[in-house]
């Protein structure tokens, strides 16, 4: 007969425990992320994206194609009342970013990321700039959309 000892049996049993409720802890803190991943149409991406400048331009989308107002214009960095941008790209981009976009990332940097937006509905690109904002939360400089009509500028997405 084989027996275990009591501290060896409350060991075997918290061990699991404790893991099991660590892992819970991390996924809790992302389930928004991965619902809305699951939601949207997935990011074509070209460049060399950060993690953070990848995460805020797919949420960017993700609230844009929602329609949601606030949600834009919380990943704004430059601070102020950011919502008559976000109602601006709303307009211009909502139904565009329910379909496919692609995100060109431009060059590999830490601080600030440029990246060109392309939507494949109207053909047209968008140009901003992902960067950490207040608190080192990464965001997107929000400014009033420019849209460029690709068959005029004979500007294509580049892959690289």
């Amino acid at each position: 007969m084989i027996t275990i000892s009591t501290g060896r049996r409350a060991t075997a049993f918290v061990i699991p425990l404790v893991l099991g409720a660590a892992l819970t802890g991390c996924a809790a803190k992302r389930p928004d992320y991965l619902q809305d991943y699951a939601d949207h149409p997935h990011l074509r991406v070209t460049g060399y994206p950060v993690a953070d400048s990848l995460e805020v331009v797919q949420k960017f989308l993700w609230r844009l194609a929602d329609g949601e107002v606030d949600g834009v214009a919380a990943l704004d960095t430059e601070g102020g009342d950011a919502r008559p941008a976000a109602r601006a790209w709303i307009k211009e981009y909502g139904k565009a970013a329910r379909g496919e976009v692609s995100a060109d990332f431009e060059e590999d940097f830490a601080v600030r990321q440029p990246v060109v937006l392309h939507f494949t509905g109207p053909t047209r690109t968008e140009e901003s700039t992902a960067r950490p904002g207040p608190h080192d939360t990464w965001g997107l400089v929000l400014v009033n959309p420019a849209p460029k009509d690709v068959k005029k500028s004979n500007a294509a997405p580049t892959t690289r």
